[in-house]
């Protein structure tokens, strides 16, 4: 269900969805910032402040999926690759 009826996230939190090929905000109330991930957690494509109501399909490649407070994606841009120390799992 990711963040659907779930209160936004605060500055800093993500919801990491793996494994994840696509996301929608049907049923939000608030915008967001969604990372696809390789595998290997390359950036494969940043789309930023998904509104509410809409559909975003993964590029190729997409394990994964990282969600986040609209604005959290700054300075991320695609090739970029991430490390999840510290992630609950």
């Amino acid at each position: 269900m990711g963040l659907l009826a779930r209160p936004p996230l605060l500055p800093g939190q993500a919801l990491w969805l793996n494994p994840c090929g696509g996301v929608h905000t049907w049923g939000m109330r608030y915008p967001i910032d969604v990372l696809f991930l390789a595998p290997d957690l390359t950036v494969l494509s940043v789309v930023r402040d998904v509104g509410p109501w809409r559909m975003v399909f993964a590029p190729g490649g997409t394990r994964s999926v990282l969600e986040l407070p609209a604005g959290g994606a700054a300075g991320v841009q695609a090739g970029d690759r991430l490390s999840l120390d510290g992630a609950v799992r």
